[in-house]
């Protein structure tokens, strides 16, 4: 793990490069979902049917709400996976990057530095 100041402003430089090479990414989880639909005449309301599904759906929040879309085809899980996969790789950079430890904070070690120069030249 890093130490000095020059050593996690490297550090941060190459998170920041990690996260300038991520491809398409949204937040969410996939999930399967099945059941009965509203048509009563429907194969799925007979009795030992196991309704429809799976149907898989990306569910998120924006601004507080809850979205979920429909994932109609092997190809668009796939891809929303891909993109969740690639969201979570931007969540643990991000962290690494802002992680509060005052060890080995860039502006943790930058405040300390500025304050040892003043002390030296005040």
């Amino acid at each position: 793990m890093p130490h000095s100041l020059s050593e996690l402003e490297q550090r941060r430089e190459v998170i920041a490069q990690e996260i300038g090479q991520l491809r398409d990414l949204r937040p969410g989880s996939i999930t399967p979902t099945s059941g009965r639909c509203g048509k009563p005449e429907c194969r799925c309301h007979q009795a030992g049917e196991p309704g429809h599904g799976p149907n898989f759906r990306l569910t998120y929040k924006v601004e507080g709400q809850t979205v979920s879309e429909s994932l109609p085809t092997p190809a668009a899980i796939r891809k929303a996976e891909q993109e969740v996969a690639e969201f979570r790789k931007f969540q643990k950079l991000s962290q690494e990057l802002w992680k509060p430890t005052p060890r080995s904070a860039v502006c943790g070690r930058r405040r300390r530095s500025h304050k040892a120069a003043r002390k030296k030249t005040g």
